[in-house]
């Protein structure tokens, strides 16, 4: 808020937005909190590789939604592509019935593992409707005004989970609570860039660019936490990033044409 509010004042948007487009602010804020708050709980519960992979079949909802409520064409390319998605989805979870019970080789039990999959599927389906959001608002609505939404609903948002669940705690270390700053702003800048880039570029180049977040995921798991990939995560993040890719390339193609 203290990021934002400067930015509303500066470019004169006010804090309510047009009459027109309120539900879809409050919707984009109510959701895209929730998916942040599910995938915040994945990455506590499961590795950074995973979480991250998961999240990057995105683009399968994304296409899903746009066809229900945007009206754009699912072609039978979209299906093979989410195909591909799901089957790295499930390379990643390797749920028992189809790999074994010790198939998942991991340190936690794999209950916890399995509920961060799912917090991880969440934050991906919300994510892809905020997309969606986004996308039917389109220019009409400054990209600060969007966040502002997302930053006051966010903030009653997880009030109420914690006053709930009673977790209202700091931590005492002080570099832990230096990291809950770093983590604030890098999220607030990823929100503008995120945000900025949907209404100025088509969905193709950015999904294609997004992909990078898959290989950063993996050098600074290894590199912060000295933890090595498992080649199921590897084999999976090869098939949504492959997904994304090749999704992204044919819609780039067309609109291109």
């Amino acid at each position: 808020m203290l990021v934002v509010i400067p930015c509303l004042i500066y470019r004169k948007t006010g804090f309510i937005g047009p009459k027109d487009q309120r539900i879809f602010l409050i919707l984009r804020g109510v959701i895209g909190s929730t998916a942040m708050i599910l995938i915040y709980y994945a990455y506590q519960t499961t590795s950074l590789a995973d979480a991250t992979v998961i999240t990057f079949s995105c683009p399968v909802f994304t296409s899903i939604f746009a066809w229900i409520f945007l009206k754009e064409k699912y072609s039978p390319w979209d299906a093979l592509f989410s195909m591909f998605s799901i089957t790295g989805v499930i390379l990643i979870m390797r749920p028992p019935f189809l790999f074994g019970s010790n198939s998942s080789g991991m340190e936690e039990s794999y209950s916890v593992h399995l509920k961060g999959m799912f917090a991880a599927i969440g934050h991906t389906v919300l994510a892809a409707l905020t997309l969606v959001i986004l996308r039917k608002m389109g220019k009409s609505v400054d990209y600060f005004l969007s966040i502002w939404y997302y930053v006051v609903l966010g903030l009653a948002e997880t009030i109420i989970v914690l006053s709930v669940l009673r977790e209202w705690s700091l931590p005492y270390c002080g570099l832990d609570r230096l990291f809950l700053i770093l983590v604030a702003l890098f999220g607030l800048g990823a929100q503008v860039f995120l945000t900025k880039a949907i209404q100025i570029e088509k969905l193709g180049p950015i999904a294609i660019m997004r992909t990078m977040d898959v290989v950063f995921a993996f050098i600074f798991q290894i590199i912060f936490f000295n933890d090595v990939p498992t080649w199921w995560t590897v084999g999976g993040a090869f098939c949504v990033v492959a997904s994304n890719i090749g999704g992204a390339i044919r819609k780039w193609y067309q609109s291109s044409k």
